[in-house]
Protein backbone atom coordinates (compact mmCIF):
# COMPACT_ATOMS: atom_id res chain seq x y z
CA UNK A 1 0.00 0.00 0.00
CA UNK A 2 2.16 2.46 1.22
CA UNK A 3 4.72 1.74 -1.99
CA UNK A 4 1.83 2.87 -4.05
CA UNK A 5 0.93 5.75 -2.67
CA UNK A 6 4.86 6.70 -3.38
CA UNK A 7 4.22 5.98 -6.73
CA UNK A 8 1.54 7.98 -7.40
CA UNK A 9 3.24 11.01 -5.68
CA UNK A 10 6.42 11.03 -7.78
CA UNK A 11 7.26 13.51 -9.95
CA UNK A 12 9.50 10.96 -12.58
CA UNK A 13 8.69 8.12 -14.07
CA UNK A 14 12.37 6.70 -13.56
CA UNK A 15 15.27 7.35 -11.03
CA UNK A 16 17.18 10.45 -11.47
CA UNK A 17 20.94 11.38 -10.37
CA UNK A 18 20.96 14.99 -10.04
CA UNK A 19 18.19 16.96 -8.15
CA UNK A 20 18.10 20.79 -7.30
CA UNK A 21 19.32 20.67 -3.75
CA UNK A 22 21.47 17.16 -5.18
CA UNK A 23 24.66 17.19 -6.90
CA UNK A 24 25.52 13.38 -8.60
CA UNK A 25 27.70 12.03 -5.76
CA UNK A 26 29.08 13.93 -2.65
CA UNK A 27 31.77 10.35 -2.50
CA UNK A 28 33.73 8.88 -5.24
CA UNK A 29 31.91 5.87 -6.86
CA UNK A 30 28.71 6.66 -4.53
CA UNK A 31 25.08 7.42 -6.06
CA UNK A 32 21.99 8.27 -5.36
CA UNK A 33 18.75 7.73 -7.04
CA UNK A 34 15.72 10.36 -6.73
CA UNK A 35 11.89 9.83 -7.63
CA UNK A 36 11.03 13.71 -7.10
CA UNK A 37 8.57 13.31 -4.25
CA UNK A 38 8.49 16.53 -2.13
CA UNK A 39 9.55 16.64 1.38
CA UNK A 40 6.09 17.77 2.82
CA UNK A 41 4.25 14.66 1.24
CA UNK A 42 6.79 12.17 2.57
CA UNK A 43 6.32 13.51 6.46
CA UNK A 44 2.72 13.56 5.59
CA UNK A 45 3.21 9.83 4.73
CA UNK A 46 5.20 9.65 7.88
CA UNK A 47 2.71 10.41 10.53
CA UNK A 48 -0.20 8.46 8.82
CA UNK A 49 2.03 4.87 8.98
CA UNK A 50 4.58 5.45 11.62
CA UNK A 51 1.94 3.55 14.43
CA UNK A 52 1.22 0.93 11.58
CA UNK A 53 4.14 -0.19 9.65
CA UNK A 54 5.62 -3.58 10.09
CA UNK A 55 9.44 -4.11 10.63
CA UNK A 56 9.42 -6.08 7.21
CA UNK A 57 8.18 -2.73 4.92
CA UNK A 58 10.15 -0.41 7.24
CA UNK A 59 13.50 -1.93 6.79
CA UNK A 60 11.94 -2.51 2.61
CA UNK A 61 12.04 1.07 2.70
CA UNK A 62 15.43 1.69 4.55
CA UNK A 63 17.10 -0.16 2.12
CA UNK A 64 15.66 0.81 -1.07
CA UNK A 65 17.69 2.92 -3.66
CA UNK A 66 15.43 5.72 -4.17
CA UNK A 67 16.29 8.53 -1.73
CA UNK A 68 13.21 9.21 -1.00
CA UNK A 69 12.09 6.61 0.13
CA UNK A 70 14.66 6.08 2.56
CA UNK A 71 13.61 9.53 3.65
CA UNK A 72 10.28 7.90 4.54
CA UNK A 73 11.51 5.32 6.43
CA UNK A 74 13.88 7.44 8.20
CA UNK A 75 11.25 10.22 9.30
CA UNK A 76 9.33 7.01 10.34
CA UNK A 77 11.98 5.89 12.73
CA UNK A 78 12.27 9.78 13.88
CA UNK A 79 8.49 10.10 14.60
CA UNK A 80 8.91 6.48 16.62
CA UNK A 81 11.33 7.69 18.48
CA UNK A 82 9.59 10.97 19.62
CA UNK A 83 7.63 9.64 22.24
CA UNK A 84 9.40 5.81 23.12
CA UNK A 85 10.12 4.36 26.12
CA UNK A 86 13.68 3.71 26.65
CA UNK A 87 13.09 0.35 25.96
CA UNK A 88 11.51 1.09 22.32
CA UNK A 89 13.90 3.71 22.06
CA UNK A 90 16.77 1.21 22.19
CA UNK A 91 15.06 -0.90 19.55
CA UNK A 92 14.94 1.88 17.32
CA UNK A 93 18.70 2.97 17.79
CA UNK A 94 19.52 -0.35 16.80
CA UNK A 95 17.65 -0.62 13.76
CA UNK A 96 19.02 2.41 12.54
CA UNK A 97 22.66 1.97 13.70
CA UNK A 98 22.41 -1.80 11.48
CA UNK A 99 21.25 0.23 8.78
CA UNK A 100 22.97 3.77 9.13
CA UNK A 101 24.90 2.49 5.50
CA UNK A 102 21.77 3.32 3.82
CA UNK A 103 21.77 6.92 5.40
CA UNK A 104 24.08 8.55 2.74
CA UNK A 105 23.19 11.88 1.77
CA UNK A 106 23.39 15.48 3.70
CA UNK A 107 19.34 15.68 4.01
CA UNK A 108 19.22 12.17 5.26
CA UNK A 109 21.75 12.46 7.64
CA UNK A 110 19.90 15.95 9.24
CA UNK A 111 16.56 14.71 9.34
CA UNK A 112 17.58 11.74 11.06
CA UNK A 113 20.28 11.91 13.21
CA UNK A 114 18.16 12.87 16.14
CA UNK A 115 17.52 9.28 16.35
CA UNK A 116 20.85 9.12 17.66
CA UNK A 117 21.49 12.14 19.75
CA UNK A 118 17.95 11.28 21.44
CA UNK A 119 19.35 7.54 22.56
CA UNK A 120 23.00 8.92 23.52
CA UNK A 121 21.00 11.97 25.74
CA UNK A 122 18.46 9.78 27.60
CA UNK A 123 20.59 6.89 27.40
CA UNK A 124 23.45 8.71 28.56
CA UNK A 125 25.36 6.91 25.91
CA UNK A 126 27.33 9.37 24.36
CA UNK A 127 30.00 6.85 23.15
CA UNK A 128 28.25 6.33 20.30
CA UNK A 129 28.47 9.63 18.84
CA UNK A 130 31.96 9.76 19.89
CA UNK A 131 32.49 6.51 18.01
CA UNK A 132 30.78 8.05 14.82
CA UNK A 133 33.25 11.29 14.83
CA UNK A 134 35.93 9.10 14.36
CA UNK A 135 35.07 7.34 11.73
CA UNK A 136 36.48 7.92 8.37
CA UNK A 137 33.01 7.67 6.72
CA UNK A 138 31.54 11.22 5.17
CA UNK A 139 28.20 10.57 6.33
CA UNK A 140 29.14 8.51 10.04
CA UNK A 141 30.62 12.17 11.00
CA UNK A 142 28.34 14.30 10.09
CA UNK A 143 25.21 12.04 11.67
CA UNK A 144 27.61 12.32 15.00
CA UNK A 145 27.58 16.61 15.10
CA UNK A 146 24.29 16.82 14.11
CA UNK A 147 22.79 14.53 16.35
CA UNK A 148 24.48 16.48 19.19
CA UNK A 149 21.33 18.92 18.48
CA UNK A 150 19.02 17.48 21.24
CA UNK A 151 22.20 18.00 23.80
CA UNK A 152 22.03 21.71 22.86
CA UNK A 153 18.61 22.19 22.98
CA UNK A 154 18.94 21.02 26.42
CA UNK A 155 21.60 23.36 26.97
CA UNK A 156 24.65 20.81 27.27
CA UNK A 157 27.29 22.29 24.87
CA UNK A 158 30.29 20.05 25.90
CA UNK A 159 29.64 17.23 23.80
CA UNK A 160 28.91 19.28 21.15
CA UNK A 161 32.36 21.19 21.65
CA UNK A 162 34.21 17.78 21.10
CA UNK A 163 32.81 16.88 18.50
CA UNK A 164 33.70 19.97 16.28
CA UNK A 165 37.11 19.61 18.01
CA UNK A 166 37.22 16.10 16.40
CA UNK A 167 36.35 17.36 13.11
CA UNK A 168 38.07 20.89 13.18
CA UNK A 169 40.73 19.23 10.24
CA UNK A 170 38.08 17.71 8.15
CA UNK A 171 38.66 18.21 5.10
CA UNK A 172 35.09 18.13 3.38
CA UNK A 173 32.44 21.13 3.12
CA UNK A 174 29.28 19.23 4.24
CA UNK A 175 31.16 18.79 7.53
CA UNK A 176 32.44 22.55 7.82
CA UNK A 177 28.33 23.37 7.22
CA UNK A 178 27.48 21.22 9.78
CA UNK A 179 30.00 21.92 12.40
CA UNK A 180 29.14 25.58 11.91
CA UNK A 181 25.45 24.96 11.89
CA UNK A 182 25.39 23.38 15.46
CA UNK A 183 27.83 25.92 16.94
CA UNK A 184 25.07 28.55 15.77
CA UNK A 185 22.29 26.78 17.40
CA UNK A 186 24.58 27.08 20.86
CA UNK A 187 24.98 30.59 20.00
CA UNK A 188 21.35 30.76 19.97
CA UNK A 189 21.24 29.74 23.24
CA UNK A 190 24.36 31.33 24.97
CA UNK A 191 25.68 33.53 22.65
CA UNK A 192 28.91 33.97 25.48
CA UNK A 193 29.59 30.26 25.92
CA UNK A 194 29.56 30.42 21.91
CA UNK A 195 31.87 33.89 21.69
CA UNK A 196 34.72 32.06 24.59
CA UNK A 197 34.64 29.55 22.04
CA UNK A 198 35.74 31.40 19.22
CA UNK A 199 37.93 33.09 20.48
CA UNK A 200 40.20 29.93 21.64
CA UNK A 201 39.51 28.16 18.23
CA UNK A 202 38.40 30.51 15.66
CA UNK A 203 41.58 30.47 13.59
CA UNK A 204 41.52 26.51 13.26
CA UNK A 205 37.92 26.70 12.22
CA UNK A 206 37.52 25.95 8.06
CA UNK A 207 36.07 29.22 6.99
CA UNK A 208 32.56 27.81 6.32
CA UNK A 209 32.50 27.08 9.73
CA UNK A 210 33.37 29.94 10.78
CA UNK A 211 30.46 31.88 8.82
CA UNK A 212 27.90 29.82 9.48
CA UNK A 213 28.75 29.92 13.53
CA UNK A 214 28.78 33.60 13.50
CA UNK A 215 25.43 33.99 11.66
CA UNK A 216 23.90 35.43 14.01
CA UNK A 217 26.12 37.92 15.37
CA UNK A 218 25.72 41.77 14.10
CA UNK A 219 26.72 42.21 10.57
CA UNK A 220 29.58 44.66 11.65
CA UNK A 221 31.13 42.14 13.93
CA UNK A 222 30.74 39.59 11.64
CA UNK A 223 32.65 41.03 8.82
CA UNK A 224 35.60 41.66 12.14
CA UNK A 225 35.67 38.13 12.79
CA UNK A 226 35.77 37.09 8.83
CA UNK A 227 38.82 39.30 8.18
CA UNK A 228 40.59 39.06 11.49
CA UNK A 229 40.00 42.49 12.98
CA UNK A 230 37.91 41.87 15.75
CA UNK A 231 39.44 41.92 19.20
CA UNK A 232 38.53 39.55 21.32
CA UNK A 233 38.07 40.32 25.10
Amino acid sequence: MILEELKKVSKYKSPTRITRFHKESYVDNEFDWFMGIKTPILRSLAKCHYKTIDDSTLLGLLRDKIHEYRALALMILVNKSEKADLNELMRIVDIYLENIDYVNNWDLVDLSAVVVGRYAYWHNQKEVIYKLSKSKNLWYKRIAIVSTWIFIKNKEFDITFDIVDYLIDDTHHLIHKACGWMLREIGKRDVDVLTNYLQRNYQKLSRTTLRYAIEKYPEEIRKKILKGEFVWK
